[in-house]
């Protein structure tokens, strides 16, 4: 008796209710999450063959733009609110929460601390527009200074963060008087390693530095 053959029927998956999951977590993700706010300085860094790479996090970043304003910025948003809440603290800021959580979600800061409280209550908009009139954080050759603003950030920085890895990122017009300022301060606080970010360039043929290179390369 000859066997029955059934049809073959290809595999049908409705994708449909997969689609709408995909573009209700998109949309979702578009309107709830926070972009990281533009920061108030641009500045043109030097070169240097240095290649050394830098941690993705625990960064206090001194930004000196080329007029020579000195910018604040730590990363972490949880540390920010740490550091903050210290800088209130010791400097009797008399800050809300309010205000503090704006400053954990801010950008680079560089405003002296009296004008800190009204800085905090306007718009990312309007902060903006401040950073780029701001005069910078003042900073003196010595960390006991009243003048020197710069040295509470840093104290306060790193006592809510001693893993902290200080970089200065620095014009390359920026005069050097500046940037001495802020190593003395690093230096005051015992602070001797830090980094300076600069833009990488190739080693020049025949300096020690190529030789190196080129025999490590070889024994490679």
């Amino acid at each position: 008796m000859p066997k029955a053959k059934l049809p073959r029927k290809s595999t049908n998956i409705d994708m449909t209710a997969m689609c709408d999951v995909a573009f209700l977590l998109l949309t979702f993700f578009m309107l709830a999450t926070k972009f990281k706010p533009e920061e108030p300085v641009v500045v043109k860094t030097p070169s240097s063959i240095s290649d050394f790479p830098l941690p993705d996090e625990d960064i206090l970043l001194l930004t000196v733009d080329s007029k020579g304003r000195i910018f604040f910025s730590v990363d972490n948003k949880v540390k920010r609110k740490a550091l903050i809440e210290n800088v209130n603290s010791e400097r009797n800021l008399n800050l809300t929460d309010a205000e503090m959580n704006n400053f954990a979600i801010g950008a680079s800061l560089g405003i002296q601390f009296s004008q800190l409280k009204s800085y905090l209550n306007l718009s990312a908009d309007q902060q903006a527009e401040i950073g780029k009139t701001a005069s910078g954080i003042p900073v003196d050759s010595t960390v006991l200074s009243v003048n020197n603003e710069l040295a509470q950030w840093v104290k306060s920085a790193r006592n809510t963060n001693p893993k902290l890895r200080i970089c200065i990122k620095a014009d390359g017009e920026a005069s050097y008087p500046n940037i001495k300022k802020i190593i003395s301060t690093l230096e005051g606080w015992k602070i001797f390693k830090f980094n300076l970010i600069t833009n990488l360039k190739a080693i020049p043929a025949g300096t020690a530095a190529y030789e190196q290179k080129n025999s490590m390369a070889k024994a490679e």
